[in-house]
Formats: C-alpha cells, structure tokens, sequence
C-alpha cells in the first residue's frame, strides 16, 4: 500500500476501504506519512467528501490511535453533550448537575477555550480549589455515587486527531464536513460515551454560518455515532447573537447558578431544558421530550438542581459558598455602560463580534499560550427584539482597564438597531 495511491485513488473520487484509512491514520499518528502527503489527501476530501462508511472508519481510526475511557462500570446508561461552540455557551455547567440530579449519570471530560471565552475547565477554574485533575478510577466511583463528574481530557486522547486538526488549520481544510465530523465524534467516542447529544450552532457565531452547512454537519455526525453503536441525536440551535446575557468566565459561572435557580435567561433556560431532555431520553429515563422538560423543570423549581451543582462543586474541592455570594468569584476594576446611539429595536447582535469584544477584554485566547483574566467580559442588557430608548444601557462591559476602545469598536459594529426586528427561532429542527 501507497499513500501516493490513495491519495489518487480519493482525487478521482474513490471511496478508500477502512484498511486503506486505518493504514493512513496510523501512518501519519507515527510520522512515516509525511505532513505533505496527509495535507494532499486532506484536499481531495474537502473537493471530493466522503460517503458514511469512509467517514465512520475515519473516526474509529482516530479513536483507536490513542487511548479510549472504559466507563462500563459506571451504573447506567451514560449520555455525553457536545457543543460546536458559541458565544455565551454555559450550557454545561447548568446541564451536568441538571441531568445528574434526575438520577442519570453524567461522566464529562472538557477542554479548555480557544476563541471568545475560556472552555469549561476555564469556567470551573474560576471557582477556588476546584480540582479537575481525578484519577480515572476515582472519576468512575464518582459519578456511581453521585452522579456527575468533570475532569479535563487525556492528553493521550486521539493523538491522530491533534496532529490532522492542527494540519487542516495551516492548508484551509478545516471547513471540509467528513474531517469536521470525525474529528468530534472521535473525541465523543473516545471518552466512553453510550449515547451522544449534538448542540450544533449556526448563524454568525457559530462555525457553520448556514441552516444548510449545519444540517449537512449534523447529519453526518449522527450518522457516524448510530454506525458505531452510540446512539446519537443533534439539535440546531440559534447562533445568530449570545446566547443568555453573560460573556466572560466568572460571569458565565454565575449566570449557570442564576438558571438553575430558576432565574437564568429565557434562552439559555430553554436550550439546556430541550439538550438535557434529550439527554433524558437517550438515557431511556423518560418516554418523550415534553416529559423531559418537565422532569428537568421540576428539579430547578424545586432546587434539587442547584443542590447537586452544589454537591458537585464540593466533591472536587471547590468552595461552593459562591453559590450564595456571586461576589466571591471575584470582580473586574471598572463596569462601563455601552450606551444606545438612537431609539428603537434591537434587531442584530452580531454574535462573533461581542464575542471578540469580550476576548480584547482578556475573557478568552487568541492564541493556546494567551492568559484567561477570569473576571472580564460583558454582560448584555438587551436582546434582539427589545425596545431601547437613546441613551439606554445595551451592555456593561467588565474590564481591568480603562482603556477599552478595541471593545467599543466592535460592540459599535455588533449591535443593529432598527424600527422593527425579525424573530428568529432559537432551536431551528432536531436530527435523530
């Protein structure tokens, strides 16, 4: 086998066998493939794609490259979520304790952000002493006894996947949905997952800016995890602006415990209630979605919810009293208000624009190396289709700095406001 021959047979629009991919995974995972060789077949895929077995024997190869979590002894069938990423997407934090205080074990390894705001493990971070460091045998017998778990992923996890991501990223590949897909699903599949829920974004903060781009994704993912016996469901969610009010790590944190007191965004509230409930139904605790919703409305109303994030926070040495003094997380120097120009209606929060807004405050990483500044970011108070009068707060902008021009601008560029505004659905369909 050559991989001059196979990168000819995928540019005459060949499928490739799943000895063929396996051969090319491992071959690159070693380094005896070298990076111009994988880079010529990464462009034949993005022209040409590939069909779904091609693409499922793509993720198992990655998947087996490296090391794969064996949670068979957690109790229960264990539901994983994966979001595209967004803006203001704290859907973690209020779903892990949410779903787990439903009695449905949640076993979660998290990553850290690159882009608009730190990831999961930034946000825990920002709570002292929380630790997300367990051993695997310790994160098991944590989730059997309470539930729920969050540790940070193995450095071990689909190495092939690290090293065909960072090449995508240097030859515009990255758009290409078969290298997309596998590359999500193999993480997914990897950490031991039985069932997988997708929140997939679209809209001008998410990486698919198209209904379109985002169904072809999410069918392609579903499509991988149902071959490769997990059953797998996507939702479609709104991207277009934030999602909730905060953006900013400490900001998000506290905005998770508002939701889960039951006093969140609506939102934000409404996309964790139809994720979680999913999750619910992949885990066969309830028979449909609206009796999902309901069960997780319940826990919120009546704080069953907010006691197992508690519990949570507690069990992996984190100071919880946050939870009843938001202040503690800790405070930017200077909230400035960002100020309506004119009157009238919100109608366009460009969403990677606030998020990049929050990132030159320091609230995320341009780059890997780049330091997260826990207490920065914004918060808005106004969403698309409110009225505001001239004058009228749109966001208070949480900075340790005066000087805040690089924010203003892109806020000015951001924000719309116009006589009427166009409603747009928050989650736009569901494939299952």
């Amino acid at each position: 086998m050559r991989m001059v021959d196979l990168i000819h047979k995928k540019q005459e629009n060949q499928a490739l066998t799943q000895a063929e991919i396996q051969y090319i995974i491992n071959g690159f995972t070693e380094g005896e493939i070298p990076d111009y060789q994988m880079a010529a077949l990464n462009m034949a895929v993005y022209f040409n794609g590939m069909n779904a077995k091609e693409v499922s024997y793509l993720t198992m190869a990655m998947v087996e490259s490296g090391d794969q979590i064996d949670l068979s002894a957690i109790k229960g069938i264990k539901v994983d979520k994966h979001s595209t990423g967004g803006v203001g997407d704290t859907t973690t934090l209020v779903l892990a304790p949410l779903v787990a205080s439903c009695g449905v074990p949640v076993a979660k390894m998290s990553g850290r952000g690159l882009g608009h705001t730190g990831g999961t493990l930034d946000k825990l971070e920002t709570i002292k002493g929380f630790n997300f460091e367990i051993a695997e045998a310790a994160f098991i017998a944590q989730v059997n006894q309470h539930q729920v778990a969050v540790v940070g992923q193995t450095g071990d996890l689909t190495p092939a996947d690290k090293k065909l991501y960072a090449l995508r990223d240097v030859t515009s590949t990255v758009q290409s949905i078969p290298l997309i897909a596998s590359s999500i699903m193999s993480k997914k599949i990897a950490s031991g997952a039985d069932a997988i829920v997708l929140d997939v974004k679209v809209g001008d903060g998410a990486f698919m800016k198209t209904i379109e781009m985002a169904e072809e994704l999410a069918n392609t993912m579903v499509e991988i995890g149902n071959h490769l016996g997990r059953k797998t469901v996507a939702i479609l969610s709104n991207m277009d602006q934030p999602l909730g009010f905060a953006i900013g790590n400490t900001l998000e944190v506290n905005e998770a415990v508002e939701t889960l007191k039951g006093k969140g965004p609506q939102d934000l509230t409404e996309l964790c209630l139809n994720l979680g409930a999913q999750m619910l139904l992949s885990a066969e605790k309830v028979k449909s979605l609206p009796e999902g919703i309901e069960m997780l409305q319940a826990q919120i109303d009546s704080g069953a919810a907010l006691e197992k994030f508690r519990e949570f926070i507690e069990i992996q040495g984190g100071d919880a009293s946050f939870i009843d003094n938001p202040e503690q997380l800790g405070k930017a120097k200077y909230q400035i208000p960002y100020l309506a120009k004119k009157s009238g209606v919100v109608s366009h929060w460009v969403a990677d624009l606030v998020g990049e807004a929050a990132m030159v405050l320091g609230a995320g990483r341009a780059v890997k190396e780049d330091e997260i500044d826990p207490v920065v970011g914004i918060v808005l108070k106004a969403k698309v289709g409110d009225p505001v009068q001239e004058g009228d707060p749109l966001a208070i902008i949480h900075s340790n700095r005066e000087d805040i021009d690089d924010c203003l601008k892109r806020l000015d560029q951001a924000i719309q406001i116009a006589d009427t505004a166009k409603e747009l659905p928050l989650i736009y369909k569901t494939i299952d």
